[in-house]
């Protein structure tokens, strides 16, 4: 077939987003440039184009709000928990059974992973630091072991499947019009397989570094620094040392986490902890814990005690549940809930939880200003978090001709071309027809989308190009899309790439940064290769 202007046009928009992601840039800019431009090509009008900014990014909010009210919810959910400190007594019965090293390495692999299935990695890692990561360093376990373990269990395992809030999953979905359910089981054992071969290795390497347990290896921890600073406090330091002399502070985690950005690669960075508004917390306002510290200021209100300790297990039991009516429902037992009242079920019982927990905190009078403190900081730091994202999607929604249309402004039943689509068949005659080879291109295309640290930007690239090339090869679309999914997600969700989230990893377990990088390289990209292997040639 004959390509037009705007195919050509559109392609460059690819190859540009494509090589700024490859220079490490924020691909913002060049995907709102991309979209003017297809959208001027496509119409041959200059005000369709500018009126076409607003439609793409609106189009792609339309489709993808639900996301974001999961996000909001969960993190409204988890605000609530830090104010009665509940969050911390989720992970101290795991401190008991690190007995050895071996032990704190599962331990914290576990732990880490089910945590961040739940509350995403990067609001996890300052709490297991806190608590978890001295009990590991005490039995044994290296620092940079525990470190390789947070990592891949969360930011890796967790993140790239995102099996319980299906942000990820619906993502990469809806770019390649295939069910997110279906996405999401894929991701889910491709990120297992990833994550079990990268973890065989990494044991392999740390087998002869484990030590006897000792009091003596956790006082030496404690007395490092973290070795890496941070880029916008780095001439504050020099200045200091000039002006008043003396040894610049020691870069504590705290500030670690703020260099992280607020992109969603990793999962977003919360607010500090502990920062909830007057009303929170029994209606004391009092700050929680600094993460990565200890949890010096545990409130000593026996009542404040008592709910910490029963919504400890109520929230993990009530999430639990959810997963085993799911697995039931799914074994024709109980009825089943479809892929897309899944994610609902997700941000109504977080909702719930919410308001029931801030009433018990708070009493219902004050509840009714908490929870909407609660509601509202978690949209915000929903919009802060994946707004970004919106912009990029709706270029690639522009090159689907379902939504074409719509962002163009075309009446209703007016034909649109679906650019993408066309250019993969034009080209068709040049793809090879291998899923081996289709497959590992996919992965190829996610790992550089994952090079500028933000893990799900690049996945309504990889699903747009798995929703028009999978059925070329015979390959399943969600499958395909999956395998975009783990290369974008393990690259720039804070395993590979220094510059992402993993800078939280090695903030609290107090590890050079890209010497941690360095070690996950070779595990992971060996992981990657084998589950992109499974899923060419058994799914």
């Amino acid at each position: 077939m004959a390509l037009s202007a705007a195919h050509w046009v559109y392609l460059g928009g690819i190859v540009l987003i494509l090589g700024t992601t490859i220079a490490r840039r924020n691909v913002l800019v060049p995907a709102l440039l991309a979209t003017v431009a297809t959208a001027a090509a496509m119409s041959g009008d200059p005000v369709v184009a500018v009126q076409a900014l607003f439609n793409a990014t609106l189009t792609a909010a339309s489709e993808l709000f639900s996301i974001f009210l999961i996000i909001a919810m969960v993190t409204a959910l988890l605000g609530t928990l830090r104010a009665m400190h509940a969050d911390q007594r989720m992970v101290v019965p795991f401190q008991k059974v690190m007995r050895g090293g071996w032990s704190a390495w599962t331990v914290l692999i576990v732990a880490t992973f089910v945590i961040s299935l739940f509350f995403w990695p990067t609001p996890a890692v300052p709490l297991i630091g806190a608590i978890l990561v001295p009990a590991a360093i005490r039995a044994g376990l290296p620092a940079m072991g525990a470190a390789m373990a947070i990592a891949v269990a969360g930011q890796g395992m967790a993140l790239s499947s995102d099996y319980v809030m299906q942000v990820a999953p619906g993502l990469s979905a809806t770019a390649a019009g295939a069910d997110p359910g279906r996405v999401a089981d894929v991701a889910l054992l491709l990120s297992l397989v990833t994550g079990g071969t990268a973890l065989t290795i990494m044991g392999l390497m740390l087998a002869r570094q484990m030590r006897t347990p000792s009091d003596a290896l956790l006082e030496e921890w404690e007395a490092g620094v973290v070795t890496v600073p941070r880029p916008s406090t780095g001439l504050l330091r020099r200045l200091r040392r000039r002006l008043v002399g003396g040894p610049a502070e020691p870069l504590v985690v705290e500030q670690v986490e703020e260099r992280v950005a607020v992109g969603v690669g990793g999962g977003p960075t919360p607010p500090p902890v502990g920062t909830g508004a007057p009303g929170h917390g029994g209606g004391s306002g009092s700050p929680g814990p600094a993460p990565g510290g200890p949890a010096e200021d545990t409130p000593d209100d026996p009542r404040t005690q008592r709910l910490a300790r029963i919504f400890a297990v109520l929230v993990p039991a009530a999430f639990a549940l959810m997963m085993v009516y799911l697995v039931l429902g799914q074994a024709g037992v109980v009825p089943e809930v479809q892929s897309g009242s899944a994610a609902a079920l997700v941000g109504g019982l977080a909702t719930v939880l919410v308001v029931v927990a801030c009433v018990a905190l708070d009493g219902p009078r004050t509840a009714l200003t908490s929870v909407g403190e609660h509601v509202t900081d978690g949209l915000v730091f929903a919009f802060r978090a994946m707004g970004v994202v919106l912009p990029i999607a709706g270029f690639f929604f522009l090159g689907n001709a379902e939504f074409a249309g719509r962002i163009l402004g075309l009446p209703d039943g007016t034909h649109a071309p679906g650019l993408l689509v066309d250019l993969v068949v034009a080209a068709e005659h040049f793809i090879p027809g291998n899923p081996v080879v289709m497959c590992f291109g996919v992965l190829v295309i996610g790992l550089l989308c994952g090079l500028e640290g933000s893990g799900f930007s690049g996945l309504p690239l990889t699903g747009s190009l798995a929703g028009a090339l999978g059925p070329s090869v015979g390959v399943d679309p969600a499958t395909l899309a999956a395998v975009g999914q783990m290369g974008s997600v393990w690259a720039g969700g804070g395993v590979l790439v220094a510059w992402s989230s993993l800078l939280v990893v090695a903030g609290v377990t107090r590890v050079p940064v890209i010497e941690l990088a360095r070690r996950c390289f070779l595990p992971v990209m060996a992981g990657l290769a084998v589950s992109t292997l499974v899923a060419a040639l058994l799914l």
